[in-house]
């Protein structure tokens, strides 16, 4: 499978930079002096993953130099976890989902709440709150996917909660996976609907060990609803690790991991990348000639960090990050499911010019990748060891703990809309 690094920003030609450094050398004494300097510049104008950019977009945050307007371009999946003294905007939050209130549920090592993610060549604001809904304010958010998504959306859910009360106003489904809540203060609604495969799909059962996809049909639980959306966040991954059959109209493509069915065994990453495909394409033909804006974001894999057998004590025990220096390069499986995601969000980044339709990609693998402490691990009930340690004790290292390193997820995602989609706080 091919790969793509979509993070990378076109280099500008050699003239342009050196007219452009002699510039800022020169200013740089008066800009230091007036405390004008907000951010880091690079240490060479070659470096992929920043560049200076020269804008005359009023809508995009930047810093005047001269006559021309000066942006840094922030890559926020490349960097490292830092000490952080602050802690998290919260810490009891009624939405949290019962499996992920580790603080509550007796996790007595708290060090994990305290570390913040800091790009390598520039910074991470912490969430506001109150920005963040009024940029969405008079609008409709949803988070369409699996359990991650899910987590996602209750982290948010908490961090908003500390500005402004909210009001759940619709619930339906077995645990609850079509809910809606309403901030009445800036009348904000924000919806999640699970949909692990975003296509078409019937899940396991007891009677049946393998899900079955429908490639060319998205979900209408989520998809019936696209006319009432302007943000929607995309989280899926985990379900397609499972046994599955694909069907692609009538006909079988073939399965994943299924013993005694007679179909041809195919790998999962294409099918995925098939169901962000279909998923697009169906967006677009219902969205992308209409009068109001959607924004599509795709919130990247989430890696899990089990080490050995998930019902052994100590399936995920650790109590801080990995150091990016520790883990360079993702497991190849986790990365191929990031890169997978992320090409087809850039596929369809190259045909929708003239759409009303914007998409983007919220990169999390990476730093997710190096929070092994972040899980609830055996924290999913309450208080696990109260009768001492067992020989077998439920974990769960896929989730991530609220508060938590998921928070970041949506810092991430504020400052994407803001910056990369020119939303004006």
């Amino acid at each position: 499978m091919d790969t793509i690094n979509p993070l990378k920003d076109q280099p500008h030609s050699i003239p342009l930079r050196k007219l452009l450094l002699s510039a800022l050398y020169a200013l740089l004494p008066i800009i230091t002096f007036y405390h004008l300097i907000a951010f880091p510049f690079p240490h060479s104008l070659s470096q992929s993953k920043q560049s200076l950019v020269i804008t005359t977009s009023s809508s995009t945050p930047s810093k005047e130099i001269g006559n021309a307007s000066v942006e840094i371009s922030c890559d926020y999946s490349n960097g490292n976890w830092i000490q952080d003294k602050l802690g998290p905007l919260y810490t009891k939050c009624n939405t949290i989902k019962e499996g992920q209130n580790c603080i509550t549920h007796g996790r007595l090592d708290n060090d994990y709440l305290y570390w913040r993610w800091k790009p390598n060549n520039c910074q991470l604001p912490r969430f506001d709150p109150k920005k963040f809904l009024q940029l969405f304010k008079n609008k409709n958010l949803a988070f369409v996917g699996d359990s991650l998504a899910r987590n996602q959306l209750e982290s948010l859910l908490c961090m908003l909660s500390t500005f402004s009360p909210h009001d759940l106003v619709f619930s339906h489904g077995e645990e609850n996976k079509f809910r809606k809540w309403h901030f009445p203060s800036h009348n904000v609604n924000i919806s999640i609907y699970w949909s692990p495969f975003l296509v078409k799909g019937v899940e396991k059962s007891d009677k049946t060990y393998y899900n079955t996809l429908y490639l060319d049909s998205v979900d209408e639980k989520w998809a019936k609803d696209l006319g009432q959306m302007d943000l929607v966040v995309f989280s899926i991954g985990h379900w397609y690790l499972h046994s599955a059959v694909y069907f692609y109209g009538d006909k079988v493509l073939g399965c994943h991991s299924c013993p005694g069915l007679n179909y041809t065994e195919v790998g999962f990453y294409d099918v995925y990348g098939k169901a962000f495909e279909t998923t697009f394409k169906t967006i677009l033909d219902r969205r992308g000639d209409g009068k109001d804006k959607l924004d599509v974001i795709v919130t990247t894999f989430s890696p899990a960090h089990f080490e050995g057998e998930w019902d052994k004590y100590g399936a995920c025990s650790k109590t801080k990050p990995y150091d990016a220096k520790e883990k360079e390069k993702l497991e190849w499986m986790d990365a191929e499911m990031r890169e997978t995601s992320i090409k087809q969000v850039n596929l369809l980044k190259k045909e929708v010019h003239e759409k009303n339709v914007r998409f983007e990609v919220v990169d999390v693998t990476k730093l997710a990748y190096l929070r092994p402490d972040g899980h609830p691990g055996p924290y999913m009930h309450p208080f696990p060891f109260a009768n001492g340690i067992q020989e077998r004790v439920q974990n769960d290292c896929v989730h991530w703990c609220l508060p938590g390193p998921i928070d970041t997820w949506n810092e991430i995602l504020m400052q994407v809309m803001i910056k990369k989609m020119d939303m004006i706080v």
